[in-house]
């Protein structure tokens, strides 16, 4: 039985080490946390006399040179009434934007990382055509402050627009695709609104990918005129995605109940070992030495096998 709950703990230790092995569904790689960190420090330094609806460049640490940063301060009302229709870097904010949670001021803090794109946003199998580009949302109550937390913004009206400026050439026989990276750690990829244009109704980081290899074009066989046309698919790289969620997702679900189920089982068995052992313990107590039992007419009594002194008669007492 020891042996069995022994085996049961290190299979529980083993597992638990498995579970927080999981990726996290609700956070970026700590590399992409680190540098998110790292700009908003630096971006808020460019505050020095700030004004509203200004942006401001920040000066990256010399490690990350090839990086843009630049924050903005607004006004939440002013974005949610007026956007940033002037266009703030690559993007274009259209009325309808709100924040959560709400705070008076707010910042926006943009990056573009150039060459460091493909370093802190791998992405297999893919090139980029532009520079990976960010738009992320703070709190403006203290623009000393370090290691804030993001604020959500979205697009309640119409869609935000992050225009490329530049974007090179799609491989022959890819498509350009729009990706964004948001703060889940989720990657979803949507058609180009134009050629170098994509549109977001959240923050996060864009860009315009395509496939590095395509496959050749598979042969178009002749149909009948008079054949309906086959049923447009769902792009593939988003069913990709969206399976791999939900494998991430029954494994954190199925590693709660199996650590559920073998703790149940732990607590049992240790619950059983110790009822065992008082049973023996009292069984112990309560027989002590054991007596030989004598029938005396219809009733049965304890009675001893040996006297230990044999009786003397006093008549047979010898001087």
């Amino acid at each position: 039985m020891g042996l069995l709950v022994s085996s049961l703990e290190m299979l529980l230790l083993v597992l638990l080490c498995f579970f927080f092995s999981l990726p996290r569904l609700r956070a970026q790689s700590s590399a992409q946390e680190a540098l998110d960190e790292l700009i908003q420090d630096y971006a808020f330094r460019a505050f020095v006399r700030p004004r509203t609806g200004v942006p401001y460049d920040g000066i990256p640490p010399s490690n990350l040179s090839g990086i843009r940063i630049s924050a903005m301060r607004l006004r939440s009302g002013s974005l949610r009434i007026r956007g940033v229709l002037e266009g703030f870097k690559e993007f274009t904010l259209y009325p309808g934007i709100i924040e959560q949670p709400y705070v008076e001021r707010l910042v926006l803090v943009y990056r573009n990382l150039g060459n460091w794109s493909a370093t802190y946003y791998p992405l297999p199998g893919y090139i980029y055509l532009a520079p990976v580009v960010g738009l992320l949302a703070y709190d403006a109550t203290n623009l000393s402050a370090k290691h804030l937390q993001e604020l959500d913004i979205l697009a309640s009206g119409r869609p935000m627009s992050v225009e490329f400026p530049d974007v090179i050439l799609a491989p022959d026989g890819s498509v350009p695709k729009c990706v964004s990276f948001d703060l889940h750690g989720g990657v979803n990829f949507s058609n180009v609104v134009s050629r170098n244009r994509c549109s977001t109704v959240q923050q996060g980081h864009f860009s315009i990918v395509a496939k590095s290899t395509a496959p050749p074009p598979a042969p178009v066989s002749p149909r009948p005129s008079n054949m309906p046309p086959r049923p447009k698919h769902r792009d593939k790289e988003k069913d990709d995605d969206n399976s791999k969620v939900w494998i991430i997702v029954g494994s954190v679900v199925g590693g709660f109940v199996l650590l559920s189920l073998l703790g149940i089982l732990i607590l049992w068995l240790r619950r059983y070992r110790r009822k065992k052992r008082m049973q023996k313990m009292e069984k112990a107590a309560e027989v002590g030495e054991a007596l030989h039992m004598a029938s005396i007419g219809s009733t049965k009594a304890p009675a001893a096998m040996v006297t230990r002194t044999q009786p003397t008669l006093e008549t047979e007492y010898m001087p």
